[in-house]
């Protein structure tokens, strides 16, 4: 099956997934490439519709700066600079940029001189969001400057013939008032997408290719009751049948209960039947006295791949590993541009060892966490399910901070269950993207009866996110946490102090490791 597509082009932009999630948004599939890696076969490749050049942190004028692919000046289809993008776009065309001016970071009027294909439908002014220090001077040939601001005389340029526009703000954050419609605009009235990228659609398409790849061999597919590996699972099963093996660890790095749920959910409501190996020993005399958390992912990897490796070796006909890997997992762990920085290794992509004598399966690793949960919905799965709180493939041993061992194990599974089961019953916990609790390396004094206590502190952290690569902490009631907090002190035996950790994504991550 072919699928139309965009490819946007990363030049570094602290924005460049959130351009990709607004064009998915808009029902049409989306990659991301930096320009040295966008191969020039893409100019022969005719299901692409159309071009998008996203912002960057570099002067144009900066030496290293990432330029234009080589190919670019062969590509004559429609093209969008953003920001960075457009600058680009206007010197390659002819045009002049200027640097060393102020930099504008922030909101400013849009106001619309022509009402270009890429502005239909939109007021004459509009609130836009700015961050730029760079900005072009003059409109390349055959161009048109089409709208401008208080402070800057050319703010967006076109040549409508050939369908080529720059804006030098940023159409993809929330801060841009009709940003979405003009993200709209290009993908329908410039790149005349058809916009059938929808869940059913993409459904089909992972199930061929999940057919094609594996053809008549067995897959051995990881699963944790988490969203991502549940509906790997669900794909699989659709797929190949009773050639799917699902096998699930205990790796001791679990919450509570989580093992029983997961064999019941899988057999009960997805008709699934799942291998449980015990390997908890594995796992807690490997990660003993480990202290930093890439190497915690990195021995949590490889502690998986052994044992599915060792299971796939007693069936003997299995061939294929699939697991969940999404596409924020693989953004953060590789660079997709010279300017985008690696941000932490994920288990099941950097934790993989050049031995493993599986081929990969991974049929998520071009979504985003919504798109595999509308595509979950998409494939009839229970909705208690796909609305599960994300859980880290390393487990709790990214929610300890410092060594791991049973005792803090066990202590931090009662005090993460005391505050999901208070977010349940408030209510809360499907208005939150993911809630956890965290053990601290430190302790601190308390009152606890007539006496002096020296004891563990937990922090609670609760994010509302849509994809999980840009998030801002819940504001949950005071009395929704002063509950969790009296609960954990006077339940959790060597937990005297509880806080609440109101810090977003960026700058912080989500887990604390």
């Amino acid at each position: 099956m072919s699928q139309e597509w965009i490819l946007v082009l990363d030049f570094g932009g602290q924005f460049t997934q959130l351009i990709a999630r607004r064009v998915r948004e808009a029902n049409v599939f989306c990659r991301i490439a930096a320009p040295g890696r966008a191969d020039e076969t893409i100019l022969d490749d005719e299901s692409l519709r159309g071009v998008i050049l996203s912002g960057g942190p570099s002067s144009v004028s900066a030496e290293g700066a990432p330029p234009l692919p080589d190919w670019f000046p062969r590509y004559e289809g429609p093209v969008l600079g953003i920001c960075y993008g457009m600058q680009l776009l206007a010197l390659a065309e002819g045009g002049d940029v200027a640097g060393g001016g102020e930099m504008e970071y922030g909101p400013a009027k849009l106001r619309i001189k022509d009402h270009v294909p890429l502005f239909h439908g939109l007021q004459s002014e509009s609130r836009v969001w700015m961050s730029h220090g760079d900005r072009v001077t003059t409109v390349p040939k055959g161009y048109a400057c089409v709208a401008c601001t208080d402070r800057l005389e050319i703010a967006a340029v076109a040549h409508v013939i050939r369908r080529r526009y720059g804006v030098q703000f940023h159409p993809e954050v929330a801060h841009t008032a009709d940003g979405k419609e003009i993200i709209h605009n290009f993908l329908y009235d410039v790149c005349r997408c058809d916009g059938d990228w929808t869940p059913e659609h993409v459904a089909d398409l992972k199930i061929d290719a999940i057919r094609r790849q594996v053809k008549d061999g067995d897959v051995l597919c990881g699963v944790s009751g988490g969203v991502d590996s549940s509906v790997t699972a669900r794909l699989l099963h659709l797929a190949v049948g009773d050639r799917l093996r699902a096998v699930f660890i205990d790796n001791g790095l679990l919450r509570k209960g989580e093992r029983d749920w997961v064999i019941s959910e899988f057999r009960d409501a997805l008709d699934i039947e799942i291998d449980c190996i015990d390997g908890e020993d594995l796992f807690l005399e490997r990660l003993k006295g480990v202290s930093d958390p890439e190497e915690k992912r990195r021995r949590i990897g490889r502690s998986f791949v052994d044992l599915f490796q060792e299971r796939a070796k007693q069936w003997g006909n299995v061939t294929y590993l699939a697991q969940g890997t999404l596409y924020p997992d693989v953004i953060e762990s590789v660079s997709t541009g010279g300017a985008s920085a690696k941000i932490k290794t994920h288990h099941n992509v950097g934790g993989l060892p050049d031995t493993l004598h599986l081929e990969l399966v991974e049929p998520l690793r071009d979504l985003f966490k919504d798109d595999v949960r509308a595509l979950g919905k998409a494939l009839d799965m229970p909705a208690e399910l796909l609305g599960r709180h994300p859980f880290p493939g390393p487990g709790l041993a990214v929610r300890i901070l410092g060594p791991i061992d049973r005792p803090s194990l066990d202590l931090l599974r009662e005090c993460d269950d005391i505050f999901i089961s208070e977010l349940r019953e408030s209510g809360q916990y499907d208005k939150v993207w993911q809630a956890f609790a965290v053990l601290l390396p430190v302790e601190s004094v308390g009152v606890m009866g007539d006496g002096r206590s020296y004891e563990k502190v937990v922090a609670l952290r609760a994010v509302n996110s849509v994809d999980g690569m840009t998030a801002d902490w819940s504001r949950l009631p005071d009395d929704l946490l002063a509950l969790v907090s009296t609960r954990i002190i006077n339940e959790v035996p060597g937990v005297n102090r509880v806080v609440y950790d109101i810090s977003s994504k960026p700058p912080a991550t989500i887990e604390w490791e």
